[in-house]
């Protein structure tokens, strides 16, 4: 009998641990889909307000293409991540509900159990008294321990009344939080209509602008790859010009001028390990936008046989938005070349970071900027009124996704 409590009281104590984590675990799921889809909402706020400041500019369909595609995935990440809490939440509600029922058939049963307690201890009230059970005891002994009895019976009764009380609370919450998980459902649902109206919107627009590029394709992927030529050659250069650093830096530490990797003195390895140090964590280069452009190979969004090779991210941002220092360094160049805006670089150690296509440069090389520093001033297109920062990460030659640097990209 001993060993069947035992294993009962196990079960519950096991079941009790189980969901609580589960609870915990749920709670905490939701927590960070809340977090996600507070993020995609501020994103959709900064392009709404970026649309708006630039409605009297005449963009041309490239850029409107790129808009829309960027909003459309925004969007749908935003529907995606609300679905996710949604169905989360009917979970939750049906978790509750049959919480709900098994606390109200646990519930009627002590209230039972308790009922018919107390109708035995007042039938036993009237046959026979406290005092005369206790004088009808053979010994001292045995009326010690019908003492003990009854004061344990009494206890009992307490205990259950407390337990009643607890259940009863417990029940009342819990149908206060059910409740509560659906009202928040019935507004995650309202939210979505909204949005999933916006998102068909946004797809029409781009439909009807694609109409108009397929009228004449041809010309829009000559400019498409006039554009993307130009971009290798910026490339080239800008490879060109770290090549010729790492050279510099190696021949000044008696290396050979052939390496590969900048020769890094005692302060520039605990920048570059302090640098690394904050993957993830790095600002961002502009205080306000978002990546219009990711990092990467990627098909063209009008031609899907042409392709975009990026080797940065390009930041759509707010005109007269200024570019920041992401992190400790020395500016290692200001380049300028041909047809094109101003590009800082600078060192962080081995690690390269570049912002390009700036109106305004405020440092100069050889300056020593920290993190959060201005460094210029990002060039807003007078035509089309877009302003946007192409940033760069790279070790050495090698360029990274700025994405798995810079918080929350």
């Amino acid at each position: 009998m001993k060993v069947m409590k035992l294993t009962y009281k196990l079960v519950f104590i096991l079941g009790f641990l189980f969901a609580t984590s589960l609870s915990f675990a749920q709670n905490d799921k939701q927590k960070e889909l809340e977090t996600r889809r507070q993020e995609l909402r501020r994103e959709i706020q900064k392009i709404n307000e970026l649309r708006d400041a630039n409605k009297s500019k005449a963009k041309s369909e490239l850029s409107l293409i790129e808009d829309f595609n960027y909003k459309i995935s925004v969007l749908s990440n935003l529907i995606k991540v609300t679905n996710q809490q949604a169905n989360l939440l009917t979970r939750e509600i049906a978790s509750n509900q049959d919480k709900i029922t098994s606390l109200r058939d646990e519930l009627k049963q002590l209230k039972e159990d308790y009922a018919a307690m107390i109708v035995k201890s007042y039938k036993s009230k009237n046959q026979q008294s406290r005092i005369m059970f206790l004088l009808s005891s053979e010994n001292f002994k045995q009326a010690y321990k019908r003492l003990q009895y009854i004061k344990q019976y009494s206890d009992h009764q307490k205990q259950q009344g407390e337990i009643i009380k607890a259940k009863t609370q417990e029940l009342q919450d819990t149908n206060t939080s059910l409740l509560k998980q659906q009202e928040e459902k019935k507004k995650l649902i309202a939210e979505n209509r909204v949005v999933q109206k916006s998102l068909e919107s946004e797809r029409q627009q781009h439909q009807s602008v694609m109409n108009s590029i397929q009228k004449n394709l041809s010309r829009y992927a000559a400019q498409i790859k006039e554009k993307q030529r130009e971009a290798d050659r910026i490339d080239r250069e800008i490879d060109r010009i770290i090549k010729a650093a790492i050279a510099k830096s190696n021949t000044k530490a008696g290396n050979s001028a052939s390496s590969k990797s900048f020769a890094l003195t005692a302060e520039e390895k605990v920048l570059a390990s302090n640098f690394i140090s904050n993957k993830g964590k790095l600002p961002w280069p502009v205080e306000k936008g978002f990546v219009r452009l990711g990092y990467g190979t990627q098909p063209h969004p009008i031609d899907r046989s042409l392709t975009i090779k990026s080797n940065g991210v390009r930041i759509a941002t707010e005109k007269g938005a200024k570019a920041r220092a992401v992190f400790d360094g020395e500016v290692s160049e200001i380049l300028k070349m041909r047809n094109v805006n101003p590009i800082i670089m600078i060192r962080h150690g081995n690690y390269l970071t570049l912002y390009r296509n700036l109106s305004e440069v405020y440092v100069k090389k050889g300056d020593k900027v920290k993190t959060k520093q201005v460094i210029g001033e990002v060039f807003t297109n007078p035509t089309n009124g877009e302003t946007i920062l192409s940033f760069t990460l790279s070790k050495g030659t090698t360029t990274e996704n700025p994405a798995s640097w810079i918080y929350k990209m």
